[in-house]
């Protein structure tokens, strides 16, 4: 069973291209075409950073949504990376592409907006790791062995971890999340009701040994 308690550093970029329209017949080292400018802005990222060709901790950036004419185009990329650092790398990287097509073909021609969206939980489950190894047990005692992996996307736990609740994911018997054919496995579901009644019970054991609140 799933045990998780890392997931994507994750930024929003929307990249906004000004164009120049022009009667094609008469373009001549005058027209701009937003959707080619947008085309080329892609191309200058990193090939091998694309979900497709990237697993495990690998980053990645993802071109989600385009649209375009020849006077505006707009672009909409999502950037996810396990490393702090390296998400930062993809962010910078960005912005030097939109510099250099600005100094290509002029100021304003290029617009870059980014927002960081959630965080790696792991930054607020490190101080409170007896949640790991509470849950390690919890599964041990049902004979499922934990399976620990960094979590390729966010979690409604990541954004709770950050708002002091710290929330690692623990499995649920689902599968195929988010498509056509999702469905659970009522034996893993379960088991995962024992896992969480054992949880419960190792911490009510320590709080009567300890006589303390579990922090």
């Amino acid at each position: 069973g799933e045990l998780e308690y890392e997931n994507f550093n994750a930024t929003e970029a929307q990249v906004i291209f000004h164009g120049l329209s022009v009667h094609p017949g008469s373009a001549k080292n005058r027209m701009k075409n937003a959707t080619l400018l947008a085309y080329e802005f892609h191309s200058m990222l990193p090939v091998q950073e694309n979900p497709m060709y990237t697993e495990g901790r690998e980053g990645f950036y993802h071109l989600e949504q385009m649209r375009g004419t020849v006077d505006r185009a707009v672009v909409h990329y999502i950037l996810r990376d396990h490393d702090k650092q390296k998400l930062q790398k993809k962010k910078e990287t960005m912005r030097r592409v939109a510099d250099f097509l600005n100094f290509k073909y002029g100021d304003g021609c290029v617009e870059l907006l980014m927002e960081d969206v959630y965080s790696n939980m792991i930054e607020q489950i490190r101080p409170h790791f007896h949640l790991i190894e509470n849950a390690r047990k919890a599964m041990e005692q049902e004979n499922i062995t934990p399976i620990e992996e960094p979590i390729r996307g966010g979690t409604d736990g990541a954004m709770l971890s950050f708002k002091g609740l710290p929330c690692p994911n623990l499995f649920t018997g689902g599968y195929n999340y988010h498509g056509r054919f999702e469905y659970a496995s009522i034996q893993e579901m379960e088991a995962a009701v024992s896992v969480l009644v054992n949880l419960v019970t190792l911490y009510a054991d320590r709080e009567e040994h300890d006589g303390n609140h579990v922090e």
